[in-house]
């Protein structure tokens, strides 16, 4: 038996969706392991009540903007160490985010020199210094270039202002509280994405060795720049987080002993942002096909289900413009949207229901929320529709071709590793493309029929719950038999 940390950011076990799916499949398929989870989130979550596989040991809260556990399990906080130290590791960080041209090595070493620090003293009173800020603010304006100017190598830095400064000192205060955090003491670190979770592992590392497997389901630094393009920041401050998510996804993939994205879309990313490709193996989500039955009967009007969480990267939008075209044909067509509204995103779903009042669609496109049994959202359409513009390899797609549903799916991520040609895939964003590909299922039964059936069949022989989880049954003991400095050879 192994002991595994699993590492999450934002999502298992308190949020819903593909990676919290994952992240329960993996541990409660593998009850020969016992895994501690470390959930790093805003504020401080509540560990009581959850109903977690057996083979959970621990469930450890890492709170970014909150007060963390282990304070209190010490006794009293950590107080000043050697500040010298620290303050020669946070010029070293600065130098590596602001002057460096994407230095990962220097960007590493700053790290860890810094997790040294935060395990004997208070790294939170240590980073919140007027002298720190200022030293931030002095380098970002000697290196900062104004918004004209166009730079070919690395990320455009560009001229802050006090607040942007200021912004970004507390920021990143807050981004580096995990390495606070006692490293857990086990045979294997394995972070569920990219990002801020990957911190934990560089710290069970540096403590003892520990080796590291890292897995992306959707591309963590994709996702970062998507986001920032509605986000209301400032463009210097995007600037500046824009170089450190860019540094921090590179030194995961430097650090992991194996990379396994959710499929070979991720790993041409990885790779062009400096994974060694000997170290990455894509391995495919998987679930059970017996608890996606074909349905016996069509819905009576023309219909289109939509499955997922409510949220911008989902693209929404798309859909409901689509559906107005396809109304505009079939005017007794109906859209059903299945899902929750996650914190933070209530805005997003206004949004998405004015379009609907917009466009007239109001009777006909409706937001139903979390269903109890997702088969019955599937099954509650003719086809299934699937509009993002980021994906990994998506539940809701495999799950949809499970119950035997043609679908229509955008052309992102592992979307098309998945359909292969048992669905119609469309270029992300293209209303007009969507509206024609759910035109063309909702009018053809026979169509409908034999690609739900050829999706199906897809399914069974590829994406299978048993297969994803007998990959992770050799990956775990052959990491640690390799050791934290070997390499993956598959």
């Amino acid at each position: 038996m192994l002991k595994i940390a699993l590492l999450c950011e934002g999502t298992y076990p308190h949020m819903q969706g593909g990676v919290s799916v994952w992240c329960d499949q993996l541990i409660a398929g593998l009850p020969e392991h016992s895994f501690d989870v470390y959930a790093i989130s805003g504020q401080r979550i509540s560990l009581e009540g959850w109903k977690l596989p057996p083979n959970v040991q621990r469930l450890v809260s890492v709170p970014l903007w909150d007060a963390p556990s282990w304070n209190e399990e010490a006794g009293s906080g950590r107080g000043w160490h050697n500040l010298d130290a620290l303050d020669s590791a946070y010029s070293q960080l600065l130098y590596s985010l602001l002057i460096g041209t994407n230095d990962t090595g220097l960007f590493l070493a700053a790290l860890r020199k810094i997790f040294e620090y935060a395990q004997l003293g208070d790294l939170t009173q240590a980073l919140t210094t007027r002298r720190n800020t200022v030293q931030l603010y002095q380098m970002w304006r000697t290196y900062g270039r104004n918004s004209n100017v166009m730079e070919r190598q690395g990320d455009l830095l560009l001229q802050p202002t006090l607040d942007d400064a200021l912004q970004a000192s507390v920021w990143l205060e807050h981004f580096l509280r995990p390495l606070s955090c006692p490293p857990p003491k086990v045979d294997v670190c394995h972070a569920a994405s990219n990002g801020l979770s990957p911190l934990l592992a560089f710290t069970c590392k540096w403590a003892y060795g520990t080796p590291f497997v890292l897995t992306e389901h959707g591309i963590y630094l994709r996702e970062r720049f998507l986001e920032m393009r509605h986000s209301a920041h400032t463009p210097a401050f995007k600037s500046f987080l824009m170089r450190f998510y860019r540094l921090l996804t590179s030194a995961a993939y430097q650090m992991a002993d194996l990379i396994t994205p959710g499929s070979h879309y991720n790993e041409r990313w990885e790779v062009r942002n400096g994974a060694d490709p000997d170290r990455i193996r894509p391995v495919y989500n998987g679930i059970n096909p017996a608890f996606f039955p074909t349905p016996t009967e069509e819905p009576t009007a023309p219909t289109i289900s939509w499955v997922g969480r409510i949220d911008p990267l989902k693209d929404l939008g798309t859909l409901i413009r689509a559906f107005g075209v396809v109304r505009e044909a079939m005017p007794d067509a109906r859209l059903r949207m299945f899902g929750a509204v996650p914190k933070g995103n209530e805005g997003y779903a206004q949004h998405c229901q004015a379009m609907i009042d917009q466009f007239g669609l109001k009777d006909a496109a409706t937001f139903e929320g979390r269903i109890e049994d997702v088969v019955d959202a599937y099954h509650a359409g003719h086809m299934v529709a699937l509009t993002s513009i980021s994906e990994g390899f998506p539940y809701t797609l495999i799950e949809a071709m499970a119950s035997g549903k043609a679908t229509v799916a955008t052309d992102v991520g592992g979307v098309t590793e998945a359909l292969g040609s048992t669905g119609l895939i469309v270029p992300s964003r293209d209303y007009g493309a969507v509206a024609q590909a759910s035109l063309t299922l909702l009018g053809n039964a026979g169509l409908r029929d034999s690609l739900g059936q050829a999706a199906r069949t897809r399914v069974l022989s590829q994406f299978t719950l048993e297969s994803f989880l007998h990959v992770y049954r050799h990956i775990y003991p052959h990491v640690v038999l390799k050791g934290a400095a070997g390499r993956w050879v598959q």
